[in-house]
């Protein structure tokens, strides 16, 4: 027995020591080191790395090095470029992950969609341009293609919205924090050039400069998820969180497939909402489905009816910034999903913009406001966003409330109106 614990605390410690040399040697990038001076590095004192340890390591950069989320990610494409070919292969001997409606298959088939538009239309046309082909019809095409790729904000904000909460709740923040940020430069990227290319063609140059860059960042994406995001999750979640995660994606959509496959495992999943219903609620405030109120009483029914008929999107984040509830209306303006209950409201955004919900909390905490208001042009619609302090009667703050509106109708309005439209 003494030297099974013995082989343990040996095994416990190569693992620690493998850990402080992969930190040692993204430190060094971040000092300056060249590429191929750190891949020696690499090779020589590592060998082959398991995707939970890259995991363990971007976590720690941040976590206990102190190195900021936008320095990690800026060094993410140099350690991916140096990880490659060096991740262990995991081998399973059932693969649900291959079954078509499958959140990794559904993930991995998007992704052949983008490898083909990435690397056969986009890089045909880019080439062209390149050549100095400037013809109408060509500009055309490139517009096409980008406006194409805009889809690709459904399979960031699926994997966002979705699959990142699954993996905070594993205690895996660094690589979530890190590959949000890379999404949301790739979707800068191609909203400014498809901007730029219906402004200013002539700029060739310029233009197939960020085209080659797109096209670069959108193949690193796939890669990084495909063997280290994707293996990971899939070594963390559980059946029946897939099945949620496939439940609730046509929520938000499909990028350039029509995922219209539904997956069934092997087992049954639990009917949906036997979660909630072994949490349950506990009676405070609700009689025999009835919920009674200082100025009324409702049953949930009505009141969940109510809540998701209004012309708005609600939200609701308790005073620990967790999100408790949000509207289920018929056309909501930004993706929720139900994997975003019980997470802190700073892992809902991007790393870029936390900093703006932390600010903005702490002044409703403090008592410093009550309410700030935002707006913003989105797609075809001007979004109203306005934020409330909820406050107990003694002033205890109790929460925050999201209310977001498409005002866009609002604004056109003109004159009056006194009689009822026909039906």
């Amino acid at each position: 027995m003494s030297e099974i614990i013995n082989n343990r605390e040996q095994g416990q410690e190569a693992r620690s020591r493998r850990q402080e040399m992969l930190k040692d040697i993204i430190k060094e990038l971040h000092q300056g080191k060249s590429v191929d001076e750190v891949k020696a590095h690499f090779h020589e004192a590592v060998g082959n790395v398991s995707i939970d340890e890259i995991s363990a390591i971007e976590h720690a950069l941040m976590t206990e090095e102190g190195i900021p989320v936008s320095e990690v990610q800026r060094l993410c494409s140099v350690h991916t470029a140096i990880f490659k070919g060096s991740i262990e292969e995991i081998h399973r001997s059932s693969k649900p992950e291959e079954q078509p409606g499958h959140p990794v298959h559904t993930f991995k088939l998007e992704n052949r969609e983008l490898e083909k538009l990435v690397n056969f239309k986009l890089r045909l046309h880019t080439d062209k341009l390149k050549e100095g082909n400037q013809e109408e019809k060509l500009i055309y095409k490139l517009l096409e293609d980008l406006s194409l790729l805009l889809d690709i904000d459904k399979h960031y904000s699926r994997k966002e919205n979705l699959l990142f909460p699954y993996l905070e709740k594993y205690g895996i923040y660094g690589p979530t924090k890190v590959m949000w940020g890379v999404d949301d430069t790739i979707r800068a990227m191609i909203k400014e050039v498809k901007a730029e290319l219906a402004a200013n063609p002539g700029h060739k140059d310029e233009i197939a400069a960020c085209l080659e860059h797109i096209i670069r960042e959108v193949n690193e994406m796939i890669y990084k998820e495909e063997h280290i995001l994707l293996p990971m999750a899939l070594g963390k979640l559980t059946e029946d969180e897939w099945v949620k995660i496939a439940a609730e994606s046509d929520q938000i959509g499909f990028c350039l497939i029509d995922g219209s496959e539904t997956w069934v495992p092997a087992r049954a999943p639990e009917p949906e909402g036997a979660e909630e219903a072994d949490e349950g609620d506990q009676g405070q405030g609700v009689q025999n489905g009835f919920v009674r109120f200082s100025t009324g009483i409702l049953s949930v029914a009505q009141l969940e009816g109510i809540m998701n008929h209004m012309p708005v999107d609600l939200t609701f984040i308790d005073e620990n910034d967790v999100v408790r509830y949000f509207s289920h209306g018929k056309e909501r303006i930004f993706a929720r999903t139900k994997a975003v209950i019980g997470r802190t409201v700073q892992n809902c955004h991007p790393p870029q913009s936390v900093h703006v919900v932390n600010e903005l909390l702490a002044d409703f905490k403090a008592g410093k406001k009550d309410s700030e208001d935002f707006w913003i042009p989105f797609k075809d619609k001007f979004v109203l966003i306005r934020y409330y302090a909820v406050r107990a009667e003694d002033g205890a703050y109790l929460g925050t409330l999201e209310f977001t509106q498409n005002i866009a109708p609002i604004k056109a309005l003109e004159g009056q109106k006194r009689i009822l439209s026909e039906a």
